[in-house]
């Protein structure tokens, strides 16, 4: 008799040990199928899904702040490109200056108004001069107000019968504004300044 309740207390403590074995073991599993839909779920979230010709493609999705320090590169090489970028015609010029400025402060405006008062934007015009630039480099570094660029380029101003290449060097702060069709990197260059602008060589034009 006794031995018949000591095999019934041993059966139920094995019951209770498979049941508490079996009980963990779903535990372990809900936990481990949470987690695994929580972190499917984060990375279907990273993704935007675009419609391209009716193929579906997959592109990822990064916090805006890890891609400022290119976009406040593209945001001074294109405020050069368009300030420096200057043809014979008085249309263009203002075209090309007047969405230079949407890009900076007064320091810019105050750099064209010098160019105008000294007749160089008239000699360009009158003398059919022509003038472009390449941007080499531009470097940013954090600042307390935002970000100090350094922009390193070439010009080059195509005469009738010469091209004269000169470096330029210039410098300027940025800060974050509102993003906008004419400002599409939503940054505004302060204090901008040219720190040199020297002839490297004149080409006579073939």
């Amino acid at each position: 008799m006794f031995r018949s309740l000591k095999n019934i207390d041993s059966a139920h403590q094995q019951s209770r040990t498979m049941f508490f074995t079996l009980a963990l073991f779903c535990l372990l599993i809900t936990v481990y199928a949470i987690y695994s839909g929580h972190k499917s779920t984060m990375i279907a979230l990273d993704n935007i899904y675009l419609l391209n010709n009716g193929q579906l493609m997959t592109a990822s999705a990064h916090s805006v702040k890890e891609n400022r320090p290119v976009e406040a590169q593209d945001h001074v090489k294109r405020f050069h490109e368009l300030f420096f970028t200057l043809d014979p015609d008085d249309k263009a010029i203002q075209y090309n200056v007047s969405q230079s400025l949407y890009l900076a402060d007064a320091s810019a405006q105050q750099q064209y108004e010098y160019l105008k008062e000294s007749g160089y934007i008239n000699e360009l015009i009158q003398k059919n001069i022509s003038q472009d630039i390449r941007v080499d480099s531009v470097t940013v570094q954090p600042s307390s107000s935002g970000y100090y660029a350094k922009c390193y380029a070439q010009q080059h101003i195509i005469r009738t019968s010469t091209v004269t290449t000169r470096n330029l060097i210039s410098e300027c702060y940025l800060r974050d504004v509102s993003r906008s069709a004419n400002n599409p990197h939503g940054f505004l260059m302060e204090r901008w300044r040219v720190v040199q602008n020297n002839d490297l060589l004149t080409e006579n034009r073939r």
